[in-house]
């Protein structure tokens, strides 16, 4: 946990090439912390969007990690969606899988490239959670015209609350704002299952609230 957290606050210039999820202690604690917080921050955001029974056939997950950011929107908000996860990690896209089959969630996750595989599909739901500032620069400048040009359908960017290190953000925003795109900060109680709790706690963390930024349609 203490390793990852570093790799997340000191060590951000090395998140592109992968190396938040290099050795099984990092990935266990990926799966079993960060996960978890992820799910039930996103579950949260799109209640709070108000987006349940929002009719979206298909949650197009770029980036997915393990998966739960699809998860939680297909169950929180969006029942009957099927996630289609896409991420260049192998270990990511077989939590993911093992995710959706887990939750009971249709869908499917295979390795992929957020840019090379931008949903073709108009009216369709767009997915980035935690993945926007991962990536390089010139990825991400090329994502963004994606994004603006993609007039049609749900679309959610969700990011820790801090700003440092993300001084692609408020562009990001201006530009969005123009296609309906809405920003919003988000600070919820953390209610954490046992075990995260737990894992918290023995890293010297102590989440009381569940918080991060996005930008939604």
């Amino acid at each position: 946990m203490r390793a990852l957290s570093s790799c997340y606050v000191e060590r951000r210039d090395k998140l592109a090439s992968g190396a938040a999820l290099e050795g099984a202690g990092k990935r266990a604690a990926f799966a079993l912390f960060y996960g978890p917080l992820h799910f039930l921050t996103i579950r949260e955001i799109v209640r709070a969007l108000g987006w349940d029974g929002r009719a979206v056939p298909t949650i197009h997950d770029l980036g997915c990690g393990t998966g739960v950011g699809g998860a939680a929107w297909a169950l929180a908000a969006a029942p009957g969606a099927r996630v289609d996860g896409v991420d260049r990690n192998p270990w990511a896209v077989a939590e993911a899988n093992l995710t959706y089959r887990d939750l009971g969630v249709r869908g499917a996750a295979r390795r992929g490239d957020v840019f090379r595989d931008f949903p073709r599909t108009a009216g369709e739901g767009i997915l980035l959670a935690y993945a926007v500032n991962e990536l390089p620069e010139p990825a991400r400048d090329g994502l963004l015209d994606k994004l603006a040009g993609a007039a049609e359908g749900p679309l959610l960017i969700v990011e820790p609350i801090a700003k440092k290190d993300r001084g692609w953000w408020p562009s990001w925003a201006a530009r969005l704002a123009s296609a309906g795109v809405a920003e919003h900060e988000w600070r919820f109680r953390a209610e954490l299952p046992p075990l995260v709790r737990e894992i918290a706690k023995g890293a010297g963390l102590d989440p009381r609230e569940l918080t991060a930024r996005s930008l939604s349609r």
